[in-house]
């Protein structure tokens, strides 16, 4: 089956530079973003029921650009002032100059790895271990803190919003060929939207291990994994699968079509450009 409609579970790219773009250019596909869950921030009352103290604490991690906007808007609607003080650790630079839309950067008060991985950041925690840590995250947050637990950092994890299912409207068309997944709360969402969803003919990819077990627990098939030796990003992997599509041979692509040829010449040249 030809690819000529996929959904990407992401919000739209705000460049026109995105590769998704030159996918689309490459190979004549319209490629749709929407995401199939949404982020929702806790209200001040249901953060309180947590019983955190933000002025208490005199450091804050951060592993993604969403956890530090709804720490500084909890902050801003529970009327906490943030002293000059605070110390920020982000898990990439990039998180980490995020933060210029809230305060000063200083760089004796950021601090940031390169890996995005809470590993990368334990020197720098180590070295402020005096220092006591917030850790904003999701309910379903997939960090793994375990590397905090072992090197005895004082911190606490606090809940500052939510994924929720972002639902299909009855009128909403679903008329795609692929689909591509960057969470297994995608996968949740999906079938919550469509609990009699059968796939068919239709792709799945994901980015990520915990994305692809999801697809494959809640029984689908998965076509395109990434990132992989070859395809580091999700826009790479689905590159190379359009490319390989693109060469299988026409019988391939179309196992169960019937064409109807009335002269052997037909056939014949039907064949030989198709094979």
């Amino acid at each position: 089956m030809k690819i000529k409609k996929i959904l990407v579970s992401q919000p739209k790219p705000s460049s026109e530079k995105s590769p998704y773009y030159d996918i689309a250019e490459k190979y004549g596909i319209n490629i749709v973003f929407r995401p199939f869950i949404k982020v929702e921030g806790l209200t001040s009352k249901e953060f309180r029921q947590q019983k955190i103290s933000i002025p208490e604490y005199t450091a804050v991690i951060f592993t993604a650009r969403t956890a530090i906007d709804h720490f500084f808007r909890l902050c801003e609607e529970l009327r906490v002032t943030i002293p000059e003080t605070m110390k920020y650790f982000c898990t990439t630079e990039a998180i980490a100059l995020y933060l210029q839309k809230y305060i000063i950067y200083r760089k004796r008060k950021i601090f940031f790895g390169n890996s995005g991985k809470l590993d990368d950041l334990v020197p720098s925690l180590l070295k402020h271990s005096g220092e006591k840590f917030l850790f904003p995250v999701s309910d379903v947050h997939k960090e793994q803190t375990s590397v905090l637990e072992k090197h005895k950092i004082n911190y606490t994890k606090a809940i500052m919003y939510r994924t929720v299912s972002n639902d299909f409207g009855p009128d909403e068309p679903f008329d795609y060929d692929m689909l591509l997944f960057f969470s297994p709360s995608g996968i949740k969402s999906l079938t919550k939207n469509f609990p009699d969803f059968k796939q068919d003919d239709i792709k799945i990819g994901t980015f990520g291990p915990t994305t692809a077990q999801a697809v494959r627990d809640a029984g689908l098939r998965l076509d395109i994994e990434a990132p992989s030796p070859g395809a580091p990003s999700m826009t790479a992997a689905l590159d190379l699968f359009l490319k390989e599509q693109r060469n299988k041979p026409f019988f391939t692509q179309n196992p169960n079509l019937i064409i109807v040829f009335y002269r052997k010449e037909a056939l014949m040249r039907f064949y030989f450009q198709n094979r």
